[in-house]
């Protein structure tokens, strides 16, 4: 079994949620006792959630690539980045590592495909909605048109994870707002919706919706466990 280095700590909410999902992925391939070996760098928040607003990339770059050396000098055999926004930096950590690096995207798209599905509501902080670092790799690895909702909307949808789900605040107000918004894209033929953060899965589930949902930070974590596996 390899072992997984994972840059945590944005949210430490969902970070847990990784720690989780590879454990029980590991137990249940190898079952007994077995459990996984893993390493986590975990960062502060607050830092992180200032320097995305300031805009400071480079900033972030240089926390993104220290963490995943920490993890590299400390024998990890692959890096995950437990969070979809941060991986803004994913080209620097590359660049910067001699262990390879599980990217988010590439995972979500391979689940996507094995659906047949052509077309994917993408939700997730304003940075990962407007940037192109997921849905280019989805458009041009996997051939899946990717769309995001309108300018309102994704004020709204960034506003409850910064305000509510990295907090741990889960309401029912919010689900049902994020409810409409899948509901609005469905009518504009949407086949799947990407839960591109990885909060929103604390909000979200696939019996809330009425396509299939595609959550990148069980979809991330089980890669990540697989790949340590074989």
């Amino acid at each position: 079994m390899k072992k997984i280095g994972l840059i945590g700590g944005m949210s430490w909410e969902s970070s847990m949620v990784y720690y989780k999902i590879i454990n029980e992925r590991v137990r249940e391939v190898l079952g007994g006792f077995h459990s996984a070996k893993c390493i986590m760098e975990s960062v502060d928040f607050a830092e992180i959630e200032k320097l995305q607003h300031k805009g400071d990339w480079e900033s972030l770059n240089s926390i993104m690539v220290e963490s995943a050396r920490n993890l590299e000098n400390a024998k990890a055999e692959l890096i995950i980045l437990c969070t979809n926004t941060m991986h803004l930096c994913s080209e620097q950590i590359i660049k910067n590592v001699n262990i390879p690096f599980l990217h988010i995207a590439n995972a979500t798209g391979s689940k996507i495909k094995l659906n047949n599905i052509k077309k994917v509501l993408l939700l997730g902080t304003k940075f990962t909605m407007e940037k192109e670092f997921f849905g280019e790799i989805l458009r041009n690895d996997f051939d899946i048109e990717v769309i995001i909702p309108n300018e309102i909307d994704r004020e709204i949808i960034h506003g409850i994870i910064y305000n509510e789900l990295v907090h741990g605040k889960i309401e029912s107000a919010s689900k049902r707002v994020y409810q409409r918004i899948i509901d609005d894209s469905i009518k504009n033929g949407a086949e799947g919706v990407i839960l591109g953060c990885t909060e929103i899965p604390l909000l979200i589930k696939s019996s809330d919706v009425n396509i299939p949902v595609f959550d990148t930070t069980r979809i991330h974590a089980e890669s990540a466990a697989e790949f340590a596996l074989n």
